[in-house]
């Protein structure tokens, strides 16, 4: 096994030019969620043309490739999202979004690259693999809260079934990493979200006779104060949660009194307990707001995504394996991080593994995900494909080849904000 890995990496090497050109392709096309149409035939038009068997139209535009390696093993899995974000892209190079407003911002081409160059690599050797290997690459990781998950779609549809599959693993690039290393966690590795809604309802009434109306701007900036003096004094300052609102909407006139404000935002928690604490106390704190005031106060809560746990076992192997393809100095212990995602999905499935690739440049200062500016380092992506590749591979095995036992892995120093 041994050998083969030193194979997958030389080989991830000599596409290093094939990966950069597919994610420079997908870049300058991006789609938003729900609307992938033109990446996902991109996607299967490259998996037939290596010999896989390929699903398109699954959950909307997702499309599953799946290689059969020439000997008895496990099924297992890789995902990649493909959805862009609504975002105008700021960097100027020659590769920059064609599409005006659409970005990819979060690095799913990245992830689009790596997935292709590991169908792509693993076919070349597949008379040499145990087990099948099934290529996930899913819409609408984005999508929420316009449109459904992607993940939810794709195993409902059946993707990690006959054969059940055994491990299913992914990556996200890391913009405070730098490149070619690895963080992982061997539990929970990423925060569950809510999207909150709040409905401030009051009396509209003329702004030279406020004493006549009931002011949903005012009660809004009183229900903002006592958020924070109640998460900051009321849950305990160890349990990590993050309550914040980026929409705020409300009236129609400068001398007018608005009717009703609507503030949206999130909510994130790294424990159950910590999230039914919290809900429980906004919705008593805003009944004694709304009698204070006279304004009604309605929380809606939306579940976005559950939290991301990694499975220990498969962790501790895949850990092994990543040590032997790049090295044990690459590899860090991650805090969990506040941002979410729903590869959870396919982890309440099978046993899941997730970890995120650092694509900063060396000395650089990488610009956050989500940022007009971000601009990750394409070399990272051979690193990401050795990593695909060499686990698909060795998780495959009917017993998990023998390799050197994981060394001590250092704690992370700058935990991520996904």
């Amino acid at each position: 096994m041994t050998a083969l890995l030193e194979t997958i990496k030389a080989r991830a090497q000599g596409l290093k030019t094939e990966i950069v050109g597919w994610r420079r392709e997908f870049h300058q096309h991006p789609e938003l969620s729900h609307h992938e149409e033109r990446t996902g035939e991109a996607v299967a038009a490259y998996l037939r043309d290596w010999g896989l068997t390929v699903t398109t139209g699954i959950a909307g535009h997702g499309v599953l490739g799946v290689l059969k390696g020439g000997r008895p093993g496990r099924a297992v899995a890789w995902r990649a999202d493909m959805d862009a974000l609504p975002i105008a892209e700021k960097v100027k190079l020659p590769w920059r979004s064609q599409v005006k407003g659409v970005m990819h911002a979060c690095g799913h081409d990245f992830h689009l690259a790596i997935a292709l160059g590991a169908a792509r690599l693993l076919s070349e050797f597949k008379d040499r693999l145990a087990g099948e290997f099934r290529f996930i690459f899913q819409p609408a990781e984005e999508g929420p809260p316009v449109g459904d998950s992607g993940a939810r779609g794709m195993v409902a549809a059946g993707v990690l079934d006959n054969p059940k599959v055994e491990a299913v693993c992914a990556l996200h690039v890391a913009p405070n990493l730098d490149v070619g290393h690895i963080r992982y966690g061997p539990g929970v590795v990423m925060a569950g979200a809510d999207r909150i809604i709040l409905t401030v309802t009051g009396k509209s009434a003329h702004g030279a006779t406020p004493h006549r109306g009931v002011d949903p701007i005012l009660v809004t900036a009183q229900v903002l104060n006592h958020l924070q003096g109640f998460l900051a004094q009321r849950i305990d300052a160890r349990s990590p949660k993050i309550l914040t609102f980026g929409r705020i909407q409300g009236g129609n006139r400068f001398n007018i009194l608005a009717d009703e404000v609507t503030l949206e935002g999130s909510l994130r928690y790294l424990q159950d307990s910590v999230r039914q604490e919290v809900l429980t106390g906004l919705r008593q704190q805003f009944a004694g707001l709304s009698q204070a005031t006279g304004a009604e106060i309605k929380l809606t809560v939306e579940p976005l995504f559950p939290m991301l746990k990694n499975d220990p076992e498969l962790t501790g192997r895949a850990v092994q394996i990543l040590q032997t393809l790049l090295g044990p100095k690459r590899l860090k212990l991650l805090h969990p991080a506040m941002g979410s995602e729903d590869f959870p999905y396919y982890a309440a499935r099978a046993p899941g593994f997730y970890f995120f690739l650092g694509v900063r440049t060396p000395g650089g200062r990488g610009q956050a995900l989500h940022s007009p500016d971000f601009n990750p380092d394409e070399a990272a992506l051979p690193y990401g494909l050795t990593a695909a590749a060499g686990l698909l591979a060795c998780l495959a095995e009917p017993e998990f080849p023998s390799l050197a036992p994981a060394g001590p892995v250092p704690q992370e120093e700058d935990p991520s904000t996904m």
